[in-house]
């Protein structure tokens, strides 16, 4: 256990909890799936802390006297690594540090397999209660505040060395504001049809005799 690392009170961000990330590889046509998210915290966290000393041990058991010099090499490519400040990830579209990142840092950690969810009260959701791990899964947006236990291990393979983290559990912590602009709402622009029930969703309400706003639905970033 003591490779695991708990993030505690960080912002989620990019989820692919619910559902998995699918990458078809345009070479060979395979497509590989990924169940994975960011989290997004100040520099002095202490999950941070504890990552960046877990991969220097793991940098130090893997690369011997090299190890340095692979961190070094790992740092330049941020194709090598899972962690790394805020401003590296710049929209495309604004050229501007995606919502949150600015003046903080961030993990990435993903597997293949559906990460644990951790319900309120600690314990785990049965993996085979389809209903109830969707349930909370999709509670979790980008945005929100979460508890999130990864675990890093080194990259050696034909894409180079570098470090990863395996992503164990989440559990929803908070709501918080959601990244990005939302669902757009063009309600205002929209007026009542001549004949229509008065009311919600076309039901009339005998006790108010008039329209009722509907509730506005949640949305996710």
């Amino acid at each position: 256990m003591s490779d695991i690392i708990f993030l505690s009170d960080v912002r989620l961000s990019f989820p692919h909890i619910a559902e998995p990330q699918k990458q078809v590889n345009e070479a060979t046509g395979a497509q590989r799936i990924s169940y994975n998210a960011e989290f997004l915290m100040p520099e002095n966290h202490p999950g941070f802390q504890q990552f960046m000393a877990r991969y220097g041990a793991i940098a130090l058991e893997k690369w011997a006297e090299h190890a340095n010099t692979v961190m070094q090499m790992i740092l330049a490519d941020r194709k090598l690594r899972c962690f790394g400040r805020g401003e590296e990830k710049v929209n495309k579209k604004t050229f501007k540090p995606y919502d949150g990142y600015a003046g903080n840092v961030y993990l990435t950690a993903g597997r293949d397999q559906a990460p644990q969810m951790i319900q309120a009260d600690g314990q785990p959701v049965d993996p085979n209660n389809t209903m109830a791990y969707q349930a909370l899964a999709r509670k979790m947006y980008g945005g929100c505040r979460v508890n999130a236990a990864i675990k890093p291990w080194p990259q050696v393979n034909k894409h180079g060395n570098g470090i990863r983290c395996d992503l164990i559990a989440v559990q929803f912590l908070r709501d918080d504001v959601a990244f990005g602009e939302g669902a757009a709402d063009a309600s205002g622009m929209f007026g009542s049809v001549a004949g229509s029930p008065i009311g919600t969703n076309g039901m009339f309400h005998p006790q108010t005799a008039s329209p009722t706003m509907p509730a506005l639905p949640s949305f996710l970033a």
